[in-house]
């Protein structure tokens, strides 16, 4: 019986102790991260401006928000940002995956150095191709050094093409990361069904068309997702590269917030823009997930 009870005692502490370890990150969790996001939620009914204030005000900041041209733009911004960056990654990530699938030599070299960009922070990418961009001390100048005066290149300066400048970097950044997700689908495809397809005569173009790409659902909608979330987000990549100029030309909704919460001091419509990034993330994020799970099951 003591044997019995002392097993018993020991089973009861393994399975304890974990949720012991664990207990405290998911209450930090808990509190710094679901906790603030209902105190942001919160903050964008109220009268907020420098400082929190409990002035409830109802859905006047969302108001005022949306007759914001500055919203409006940093919107446009987003759209356009957002589309090349998707599609431009994900187009460079297949064709790397594809190219690397073909077993060629050195894959164990080429594959870190595509992955090596996003293991950098996006201040640390910002920060290189804003020296890259500059014409003052980037390839603009460089190039004049070597002899070609004529040369220019100064997208980061222009109003019309620095939101190029950050899909430039941010792509460069992600387009490995898109890589892994698409060899990870092209190395899962069952090597049967490719043999029997060229067999039947199958040329290269028709197998990945009809056969590859289509398996590749999955990994084309973890793109999207991961993408989408990522161009939401973006804000330490414009600080470090554009600072969201020249102008506003730069400006995403996520500076957005940051400028009108802690510079113009208008907490509550910067609590409002937060909430509108928050839904999107969540429009993207449920569906995916349901679709998982409903799949798993």
């Amino acid at each position: 019986m003591a044997a019995r009870a002392e097993a018993d005692l020991r089973t009861r502490l393994q399975n304890w102790i974990p949720k012991l370890v664990l207990s405290p990150s998911l209450a930090m969790i808990f509190v710094f991260v679901y906790g603030f996001i209902l105190f942001t939620l919160y903050l964008s009914f109220t009268d907020s401006r420098m400082l929190p204030s409990f002035g409830w005000v109802g859905l006047e900041n969302y108001s005022k928000l949306w007759r914001l041209s500055h919203w409006e733009i940093s919107l446009t911004n987003m759209g356009i940002f957002a589309g090349l960056y998707i599609v431009v990654c994900t187009v460079i990530g297949l064709m790397l995956a594809i190219f690397l699938d073909q077993k060629i030599r050195g894959e164990g070299v080429l594959r870190p150095l595509y992955l090596y960009p996003m293991a950098l922070s996006f201040i640390v990418t910002g920060t290189a191709w804003k020296w890259f961009l500059d014409p003052g001390i980037g390839l603009e100048n460089t190039m004049h050094l070597w002899g070609w005066e004529s040369f220019s290149f100064n997208w980061i300066k222009d109003r019309n093409y620095a939101i190029y400048c950050l899909v430039l970097a941010a792509v460069w950044q992600t387009s490995g990361f898109v890589m892994a997700m698409f060899l990870a689908g092209l190395r899962g495809i069952d090597n049967e069904i490719l043999k029997a397809a060229q067999m039947d005569g199958a040329s290269n173009w028709n197998l990945y068309r009809r056969i590859i790409i289509p398996q590749l659902r999955p990994a084309f909608l973890s793109a999207f997702v991961i993408l989408a979330h990522l161009a939401i987000k973006t804000f330490d990549l414009v600080i470090a590269l554009t600072g969201g100029g020249p102008g506003r030309a730069t400006e995403l909704p996520a500076t957005f917030m940051y400028s009108y919460t802690f510079t113009r001091n208008q907490m509550g419509i910067g609590a409002a823009s937060a909430v509108i990034m928050l839904m999107t993330i969540a429009a993207i994020m449920i569906p995916y997930l349901y679709a998982e799970l409903r799949e798993r099951k």
